[in-house]
């Protein structure tokens, strides 16, 4: 339980410190005393002057509505996802290597493995998980199930309150532009994220955006985040402290790239933690590499595919 909350902590404070925060609109770095009032960088091999406040705030809400875009469309889309756990410390050594085949079943995605450690799966378990897949989304797609339903309505309040965390990012953030950088061939605006003192949380996820800085990469042309970096500066306690902590020192970064026109979606998260559950400590390092995106489309056009594949007994390929 503490590692999902860790995660989606990490992660979503990646995906989220995209929202540029608004309040950088509102509250803008301004320079010291006796400095220049426009920051300047080099890019391109030219000047260029620091955002306006103005300009911030459009962009601002361009790249949250950006953002939910994205996370509306990953439901449409499968991909190929590795997996890589780590030990910790200055040497770390891989301890776990699985390829998944992810994909949308209604109720968030169904993980299907396909190779553990470089090792296929036995073509059996493969069309046993494509099954499962078959089964859950002929159930999902039945309005009358109570199963389904209940799936469905658990599946959309996680969505909401993902969105509601993105949207908290414009109140618990004061951005500082701090230049211009090339990021995957892309010429990107950099902003650094720091907690607001003035944000009042209103719910246990946001009060851990008190203990989280963030660095953000946002393509200066489409306004899509690019990378996102976010660093825990101070212990989070859940449940005063009962249920568990996560210890100062963690981190998680994000990258993202366009996988079809206009969609940006992840292509690389890693993130490290330390902490305790209960009263045991744990250790997390992991490294999720996501490709070949495909967009399946709506639930049916998902059950046509799981359906050939059935029926033609077509084999997992990692190539296009």
């Amino acid at each position: 339980m503490l590692r999902r909350i860790a995660i989606s902590i990490g992660v979503s404070a990646a995906i989220a410190a995209g929202a540029l925060a608004t309040s950088a609109a509102v509250r803008p770095i301004q320079p010291q005393a006796g400095a220049q009032t426009l920051a300047t960088t080099k890019a391109r091999g030219a000047q260029v002057h620091a955002p306006s406040a103005d300009e911030i705030r459009a962009r601002a809400k361009k790249l949250i509505e950006n953002q939910h875009k994205n996370d509306r469309a990953l439901d449409e889309y499968e991909r190929v996802e590795r997996h890589q756990d780590f030990t910790s410390g200055a040497d770390p050594q891989i301890i776990e290597d699985k390829l998944f085949r992810v994909v949308p079943d209604g109720g968030g995605t169904l993980k299907i493995l396909v190779k553990d450690k470089g090792s296929p799966t036995d073509p059996a378990d493969y069309r046993r998980q494509l099954q499962l897949w078959q089964d859950i989304l002929q159930r999902m797609m039945q309005p009358d199930d109570s199963k389904a339903k209940a799936a469905r309505e658990k599946y959309q309040k996680r969505q909401h309150e993902r969105a509601d965390f993105l949207d908290a990012m414009s109140d618990a953030y004061i951005v500082k532009w701090v230049g211009q950088e090339m990021h995957g061939g892309r010429s990107c605006d950099v902003f650094d994220l720091t907690p607001n003192p003035d944000f009042h949380p209103r719910t246990m996820f946001q009060s851990a955006l008190a203990h989280v800085t963030a660095k953000i990469w946002v393509d200066h042309d489409s306004d899509e985040l690019v990378r996102g970096e976010a660093h825990i500066l101070s212990d989070i306690s859940f449940g005063g402290g009962l249920l568990g902590k996560l210890y100062r020192g963690g981190s998680v970064s994000m990258e993202q790239a366009e996988v079809a026109p206009g969609i940006w979606l992840p292509t690389r998260t890693e993130y490290e933690f330390t902490g305790r559950k209960f009263l045991f400590p744990f250790a997390e390092h992991q490294v999720i590499e996501s490709t070949h995106y495909r967009r399946l489309g709506s639930l049916q056009q998902a059950l046509v595919v799981v359906q050939n594949e059935l029926s033609t007994g077509k084999a997992f390929s990692e190539d296009p």
